[in-house]
């Protein structure tokens, strides 16, 4: 297994040709490899809380699955350990619907009699990534009002984790009688 390539190289949000079509000859995308992200709900997601935190990019950006599954695991295990499974709703908002794909080039002694070259490349897929737009949500906590801090810590560590600016929003709902 190659090394998994920097974030640099699929940050831009540039749309590539990418066609799925319902005839499998026609379709370029060959495979679409797995997401690693294993769950979008956790926590309790019937209770209704009175306090969302949600965490906002500041950019257009493509994040790819596996930096979504490291900040949901880095985030989600302050809020298990310190308020319990009950106390809390974690939701994941974006969905990495995006392929992204790899034309590797040989390199070294005889690459040349190897490799194809640039022309007509289309690649193969190599992970999936989610398409942000600058102010849209990817992750909501809900929590009750003591445990707002804990909730924003755990939406720094998630922060942390991905490869884009992030603000962190408060929202309270207020019960209507």
């Amino acid at each position: 297994m190659a090394k998994l390539r920097r974030a640099v190289a699929w940050r831009r949000l540039e749309r590539p040709f990418t066609r799925t079509s319902k005839y499998k000859k026609l379709n370029y995308v060959r495979n679409i490899p797995n997401r690693k992200i294993v769950r979008y709900d956790m926590g309790n997601p019937k209770r209704k809380f009175s306090y969302y935190l949600d965490l906002v990019s500041k950019d257009d950006i493509q994040i790819r699955h596996n930096a979504i599954e490291s900040a949901r695991q880095s985030s989600n295990r302050v809020l298990e350990l310190t308020l319990g499974k009950s106390a809390y709703q974690y939701k994941i908002r974006i969905f990495p619907h995006h392929v992204l794909r790899e034309n590797p080039l040989a390199a070294g002694a005889g690459a040349d009699r190897m490799s194809t070259g640039m022309k007509k490349s289309y690649g193969k897929s190599v992970g999936s990534a989610a398409r942000v737009k600058k102010g849209q949500v990817l992750f909501t906590v809900g929590v009750q009002k003591p445990h707002i801090e804990t909730a924003r810590k755990a939406l720094v560590r998630a922060k942390n984790k991905l490869p884009c600016s992030c603000s962190i929003q408060v929202r309270e709902i207020k019960e209507s009688k």
